[in-house]
């Protein structure tokens, strides 16, 4: 059977701009059925559909457990029975059996800032398999020089922020060169759906740009959710130390680990 590989193009592009994609396979066929074993069906955030396993009620209802798994996260098996006494009501007689799989792209670092934290954070996030991207509006700051193998990307904070899907395994990290910023990046990013938001600054700075969200309508359970200070207080000064803290503190937050030594 040949499959149309616009699907496989697709899904990659839905990954690049972090969106998941659910996929439809039909594994086994027993008896007469639209469907055939391999077919496979891409279906979107957006609920539009790429592909076909067999149309008819077999696909309405694979397309609607589809975006089911979607809101889930989660993948599962169906079996679907084409029999007039079977839930979908058709005269098939067959059977037919396969799984949604949820394709999500993996653990996401996102950079907003260049500087050498980023750079660092950036070294880190590689080592430990995580995928990054940087925002910068400086463009000497924002380059592949400094941030190989990072998405990159170079423009206004606010407005390309608000354009970037900021999904549930995206971590945020809002280092950039001036508390304005900070509060500009951090106010674009509050309402997502990130797994973290972490701002640096000192305690009085991070009290002062809390105070103006506030003041601009965030609300308090929102900013609460902010770690800033960012980080974990492991005592370092330099660049590679901070940044290490605050990738302590993500993987603690992505791992559900606990603030313990091991020998306790």
């Amino acid at each position: 059977m040949k499959i149309d590989n616009n699907i496989f193009l697709k899904i990659g592009e839905e990954a690049r701009k972090n969106k998941a994609v659910a996929l439809i396979i039909i594994t086994k066929v027993e008896g007469s059925s639209p469907g055939i074993e391999g077919s496979i069906m891409a279906v979107f955030e957006d609920g539009s559909a790429l592909g076909t396993v067999g149309g008819g009620s077999l696909e309405h209802c694979a397309i609607k457990q589809a975006k089911d798994c979607l809101v889930k996260g989660m993948g599962q098996p169906f079996q679907y029975d084409l029999s007039s006494e079977g839930s979908l009501g058709m005269i098939c007689g067959g059977k037919a059996e396969g799984y949604i799989k949820v394709i999500n792209s993996g653990p996401k670092l996102i950079i907003i800032g260049g500087g050498h934290i980023a750079v660092e954070l950036h070294n880190l996030s590689k080592f430990i398999g995580m995928e990054t991207v940087v925002f910068e509006n400086r463009e000497e700051y924002g380059t592949e020089e400094r941030f190989p193998e990072a998405e990159i990307i170079v423009a206004n904070y606010e407005e390309a922020l608000r354009n970037y899907n900021i999904s549930s395994n995206c971590f945020v990290v809002i280092v950039t060169h001036g508390h304005s910023y900070d509060e500009i990046a951090l106010k674009a990013v509050i309402n997502s759906d990130a797994a973290y938001i972490g701002m640096i600054g000192s305690r009085e700075k991070t009290e002062q740009v809390m105070s103006n969200l506030k003041a601009a309508g965030i609300s308090e359970d929102k900013l609460n959710k902010v770690y800033a200070p960012i980080g974990l207080n492991l005592g370092g000064r330099s660049p590679k130390e901070i940044a290490f803290s605050i990738m302590a503190e993500i993987v603690l937050i992505k791992n559900g680990g606990s603030l313990k030594h091991m020998k306790d």
